[in-house]
């Protein structure tokens, strides 16, 4: 089921939009300002998000802008402010559309499964996880616009993780994945990388020891979750 963040700090606006868009199958959170929605995106996966420009505190534009520096969810502003220049100025910050109040349902919901679609057709192309990026086709990874020089095992290593995350890799599936059935390398090579791999990470500042993890005895696993400390 797709989830769709709706921000908008009129409850009237939030229960109209998801009278409307849940009976399509789209499950509906609602949330009345900007730094709930930057709080809950960076813990829960949300696959599109409908985002009000007038809000006290913390405005659309303010809160689009901030959720880029994390994230590449799919953004719709939904506002009555429908000047061109405003309109220019939400695209800028990082809106993926812009639709005006008042709005036709049925063009809301196309622009919906539209970048939807264009959505799905990206993922496997960049993947972004709290700041890290994995750009597939320009063999890139960035950590907050810092580029991370990797070589193409270990770029191959890390988009295997964020692909499946919390999926246990044995060291022979990851030397028949990355490295191909005929390879003739035994573990420590996959030791040698993912040691290598959490350094460069670590310097670029990103909190891989947070989310790589050996699983002594069989391999490795990434996970989402930062560990809970007590």
């Amino acid at each position: 089921m797709v989830t769709i963040l709706l921000v908008d700090d009129e409850t009237r606006m939030l229960n109209l939009l998801g009278l409307y868009l849940e009976p399509h199958g789209f499950k509906c959170i609602k949330l009345e300002s900007g730094k709930d929605a930057l709080n809950l995106l960076e813990e829960k996966k949300i696959d599109i998000v409908i985002l009000d420009i007038m809000m006290p505190e913390m405005d659309g534009w303010t809160t689009c802008k901030k959720i880029r520096e994390f994230s590449n969810v799919p953004i719709i502003m939904l506002t009555a402010r429908s000047e061109i220049v405003d309109v220019i100025k939400g695209l800028k910050f990082g809106a993926d559309d812009y639709v005006t109040k008042p709005f036709n349902e049925d063009e809301l919901l196309a622009r919906i499964e539209a970048l939807l679609r264009r959505t799905n057709d990206l993922k496997e192309k960049l993947l972004v996880f709290k700041g890290l990026e994995w750009k597939e086709d320009s063999v890139e990874l960035k950590y907050q616009n810092q580029s991370i020089q990797v070589t193409p095992k270990e770029f191959a290593l890390i988009g295997l993780f964020l692909k499946n995350p919390h999926k246990v890799f044995s060291r022979d599936h990851l030397l028949s994945t990355i490295w191909g059935l005929n390879s003739h390398i035994d573990d420590r090579t996959i030791d040698s990388h993912i040691r290598n791999l959490r350094e460069k990470l670590r310097n670029a500042g990103f909190p891989i020891d947070s989310h790589l993890f050996t699983v002594w005895g069989v391999g490795y696993k990434w996970v989402t979750e930062d560990p809970v400390t007590h």
